[in-house]
């Protein structure tokens, strides 16, 4: 099973620890990017993929109910950080951080449609530092994201743009970034497996959002932030996976998915209970 080391999944595997179930998952850590990659070859049969990743490999996959990492409103960890207002960026340059293909399809779609530019793109490190120097704008996820919206960019002076906030405010919908999905062959096969990990990762996820204090209190000792930060966070963050979430898929798909790799009208699958 995939880990995604992102603090936006911290709530989702901390409380697997404490139910005892973690003593059941071989865990594979990496990037949003890599380990959905992996899921789609079949070298996990279970894991978090970025949303893109997942509607592209629709077919093959199927995705936990009530699960996710997305937002209903602001996610604080998804930002374009930017040198200029976000009007005067048509043809200069933005640099994408390379670690989610979902968030970066989600600002190129924000900035085409919503705000009407077309900056000039292309793909690097997610390092602030780094992307300031060539470009005016970046669009960072993760807790790159997080350091640059609370600590960096208010004291270098950037302007700071949400983007859940922004795809809030343009459709009234939620955005999910990345789902739990299982292989469709894996969940044949073991089905009544694919249904306990299922569970494990909801009684996992209500019992550090019951105790999302002390998560955020542990999770301060090794971070950056401190724990009012990150409890605000671990709050802010929408891990659910319901009809809403569901609405704001289907309304992503049909306005990326041609030029994405896939349909328009991708049907997404749900584990059944």
């Amino acid at each position: 099973m995939g880990h995604i080391q992102f603090l936006n999944c911290m709530p989702l595997y901390w409380g697997l620890a404490r139910t005892g179930s973690l003593l059941d998952f071989e865990l594979t850590k990496d990037t949003p990017e890599k380990l959905s990659e992996r899921l789609v070859q079949g070298a996990l049969d279970i894991g978090p993929i970025t949303l893109v990743e997942f509607l592209k490999a629709a077919d093959d996959l199927v995705a936990f109910p009530d699960l996710a990492v997305g937002c209903d409103g602001p996610v604080m960890s998804c930002v374009i950080v930017s040198q200029v207002p976000l009007d005067q960026l048509d043809g200069r340059r933005v640099a994408l951080g390379s670690t989610s293909r979902t968030s970066v399809r989600l600002a190129q779609l924000l900035l085409a449609e919503r705000i009407g530019v077309s900056p000039d793109y292309y793909t690097c490190p997610p390092d602030l530092g780094l992307m300031m120097q060539d470009a005016d704008a970046a669009v960072l996820i993760g807790d790159a994201a997080l350091r640059a919206n609370l600590h960096d960019a208010p004291r270098l002076g950037l302007q700071v743009h949400d983007l859940g906030a922004m795809w809030k405010e343009w459709t009234g919908l939620p955005f999910v970034f990345a789902v739990w999905a299982a292989r469709r062959d894996y969940v044949e096969r073991e089905p009544a497996i694919t249904r306990q990990v299922h569970e494990a990762f909801l009684a996992s996820r209500d019992l550090s959002l019951d105790e999302v204090t002390k998560v955020a209190e542990q999770a301060a000792r090794w971070e950056a932030f401190d724990e009012a930060v990150l409890e605000e966070y671990f709050t802010t963050l929408d891990f659910r996976f319901g009809p809403a979430q569901l609405e704001g898929v289907t309304e992503f798909a049909r306005r990326v998915g041609e030029t994405t790799g896939f349909p328009a009208d991708v049907k997404v699958e749900l584990l059944g209970r």
